[in-house]
């Protein structure tokens, strides 16, 4: 009777383990029933998803349409008076306020790709209209070279592939009059940074530019790193889409010389150079402001182009990072000890430089997993989303000793979202549409205002400033928007498409690999010149703990009590 039963109940059985999609590992978690923190954060129903999803369309639509009714065609929308905001003509030293905006409908330029991944295709030619009809780049404006360049350069190279894909995966993105109008905005755009590398004695270029007079003179010489090494992705791309190697070799002699100028000792850089000594103004070595992006594009070049430099310097970089900034146990999985976090250093000693970690540092985990070293990007990402639980959204500064932010404001900044979405591109873990669940509902119930959605000016008591910068559109609401839209084109093709450090949709196209320049000239690149990312040995989540939490719960656990949060 026993056998008869069991015989009978078998195919349903394997019929609910087809479904489950359960490997043969998975049977550990019926040997070993979920904890609390297991059953909250294992699954997500598909409806709610959905709700997410449209949650965030929405949540994009109210800050793009109030732009666009109550700021364009200035640079910036200010939320909680409903007005647009431009550069501080009354005060040019306000770098703040001037280094981004330059009187060029900053937001609406910033914004083109997202409306395409929307599959917005008429918004998304109107605003190329608008753009190419209204916007000009011969303004009396002084810029940082480095903002510039990757919210406007890297938004129109963006909007221009786009639209040239003949595939159009998004719709038919192409207005019937369309002739590279953008690209030559991009091209015109860009001639203005040269004069940063023309009048420099390192090779650096300077940080900022008068957009029609070139550099101003007696201005600042001291850039961050960062600002200095993370031109190459979009110079590189408008070279070979123009014909023109100026602007790649420019970027690329910028990066030799940061790589040149790396302590003796340490091999680390610091974070604020001078660009017509060469002397390190700024010794701290992190990974978050200041230094984040130049460490990002190294890679991304790689990934892009195919140098071999480019990857040979990002290995080195990253050998040198977990070696001198690594804190805690030496496994983010298993073993005792604290949770790893990666600090500020000094360049030349190596030694602890500052008891803080900064927001942007959370954007490193998405270059962990681009890296492949998916347990490291897991253990970095659980810390941000435990510091971001404690407050609702993340300081610019936490004190890791003190529990406490140092910097207390939080600007709608992107950073954490995109390494949630790329966290869950690679391992598929329901954790992380929870996490984008909390982070929607937060930016919803903190930061929304009468007309847009507004910087948190403290994260303690939650009183919010009147800016809405570019970026909340261009990368915070496209980030969440792809988290959660399983179906859509990127998602579906996610090995041919890059992003930028702004969130730019860029194609992993063999044309940009296939050639590279050498003294000024355009050669083929020797495809077994460099190295294989496929072949580096990809530190992969085991197949278990896809059924699981990424970061198991007993050390996700360790992490929120040491932080005095509730999971």
């Amino acid at each position: 009777m026993v056998t008869l039963l069991r015989h009978s109940l078998w195919p349903h059985v394997l019929l609910l383990l087809v479904l489950l999609q359960v490997s043969e590992s998975a049977f550990n978690i019926f040997r070993y029933p979920l904890n609390r923190i297991e059953r909250k954060y294992g699954s997500l129903p598909e409806s709610e998803r959905l709700r997410l999803k449209e949650d965030t369309r929405d949540m994009f639509y109210f800050g793009y349409e109030s732009y666009m009714k109550y700021a364009y065609p200035q640079d910036e929308l200010n939320p909680i008076l409903c007005r647009g905001r431009g550069p501080d003509r009354e005060d040019p030293s306000n770098i703040n306020i001037n280094d981004i905006l330059g009187d060029y409908s900053l937001t609406l330029i910033d914004t083109l790709d997202t409306l395409a991944i929307l599959g917005d295709v008429k918004e998304f030619r109107h605003a190329v209209q608008l753009v190419i009809e209204n916007v000009n780049f011969d303004k009396n404006s002084t810029v940082q070279v480095f903002e510039a360049n990757i919210r406007l350069l890297g938004a129109l190279l963006s909007a221009h592939l786009l639209i040239e894909d003949k595939s159009q995966p998004f719709g038919n993105l192409e207005p019937e009059w369309y002739n590279g109008e953008l690209l030559e905005m991009a091209s015109d755009l860009a001639s203005r940074f040269m004069p940063a590398f023309e009048n420099s004695k390192t090779g650096l270029p300077h940080p900022r530019v008068n957009l029609r007079s070139g550099v101003p003179q007696g201005s600042r010489t001291d850039t961050c790193t960062a600002g200095a090494g993370s031109l190459l992705v979009e110079f590189g791309i408008l070279s070979r889409l123009i014909g023109d190697p100026v602007y790649e070799l420019s970027a690329r002699r910028a990066n030799r010389v940061l790589w040149k100028l790396r302590d003796a000792e340490t091999g680390l850089l610091g974070n604020v150079v001078d660009v017509d000594t060469g002397k390190w103004v700024g010794e701290l070595s992190g990974i978050g402001a200041g230094l984040d992006s130049f460490y990002e594009y190294l890679l991304k070049a790689y990934i892009l182009f195919g140098h071999p430099e480019d990857f040979i310097m990002f290995n080195e970089t990253y050998s040198l990072i977990k070696h001198y900034m690594r804190r805690g146990r030496p496994e983010c999985n298993s073993g005792s000890g604290d949770h790893p976090l990666y600090v500020n250093v000094d360049m030349k000693s190596g030694g602890t430089h500052t008891t803080w970690i900064d927001s942007l540092q959370a954007a490193f985990a998405g270059v962990q997993v681009l890296a492949g070293d998916m347990e490291e990007a897991i253990c970095i990402h659980a810390l941000y989303y435990t510091i971001w639980k404690k407050y609702g959204v993340l300081p610019e500064r936490f004190n890791w000793q003190r529990i406490s932010p140092d910097v207390m404001f939080y600007p709608l900044r992107p950073e954490f979202v995109e390494s949630t979405y790329l966290l869950y591109q690679a391992t598929k873990n329901p954790f992380y549409l929870h996490v984008g669940r909390d982070i929607l509902t937060s930016l919803n119930n903190l930061t929304k205002a009468r007309c847009g959605y507004a910087t948190v000016h403290s994260v303690l008591d939650m009183t919010l400033e009147d800016r809405m910068e570019s970026f909340f559109l261009s990368e915070t609401c496209k980030y969440l928007y792809l988290l959660f839209d399983a179906d859509n084109p990127i998602n579906l093709n996610f090995g041919r498409y890059m992003f930028t450090t702004e969130g730019h949709v860029l194609p992993l196209a063999p044309w940009l690999r296939q050639q590279t320049w050498e003294d000024g000239l355009f050669q083929e690149l020797n495809s077994q010149s460099h190295i294989n990312l496929s072949l580096a040995g990809c530190a992969a989540i085991n197949e278990e703990r896809i059924h699981r939490l990424p970061l198991k719960s007993q050390y996700l656990e360790q992490i929120s009590v040491s932080l005095g949060v509730e999971l």
